[in-house]
């Protein structure tokens, strides 16, 4: 059983959601969808210039998982630029730094810190099975047989799988 896929942190939302080719109408037009946490990948390194290894020190996560992201996202756009489709973000593992949890045990709500904290449990009652609880929440996260977690499949937006 492969291990549990680490959320990333994640500073800022995208602007905006969706981009198309002007003047071909969407009916038309094939999409590419890059996950919110390469887009964050992508500000970090392209738009503010950090080093992948600081990225990946904001984001949580190792220079490896921050160079594939980068490099899978660059790839993406590419081909959307390349061969006029639309672009889209959306989906990923990501918690989004100053956000809103929820803790599925006790259902306690708190806002995060604006500095990224290394570990993060309930205030209340301590646990570690959290979730977010923003304008996300109804695209991805599900309580299951084994607690709140991410969805697979049909019907999410951010959740694992659903790219």
């Amino acid at each position: 059983m492969p291990r549990p896929r680490r959320c990333r942190w994640i500073e800022a939302e995208p602007n905006s959601s969706y981009f198309k080719p002007r003047g071909i109408p969407m009916a038309y037009l094939e999409e590419v969808v890059i996950t919110v946490d390469e887009h964050e990948a992508l500000r970090l390194a392209d738009f503010m210039g950090l080093e992948q290894e600081q990225g990946a020190e904001r984001m949580k996560i190792s220079r490896q998982t921050f160079g594939r992201m980068l490099a899978s996202a660059r790839k993406k756009i590419a081909d959307a630029i390349i061969n006029a489709k639309a672009l889209r973000i959306e989906g990923g593992d990501f918690v989004m730094v100053g956000g809103v949890l929820r803790c599925g045990e006790c259902n306690f709500i708190w806002q995060l810190p604006e500095h990224t904290p290394e570990s993060i449990i309930c205030p209340s009652c301590g646990s570690h099975n959290l979730y977010p609880a923003n304008r996300y929440f109804n695209r991805g996260w599900r309580r299951g047989r084994r607690g709140w977690g991410r969805v697979r499949g049909k019907g999410g937006g951010f959740g694992r799988g659903s790219t």
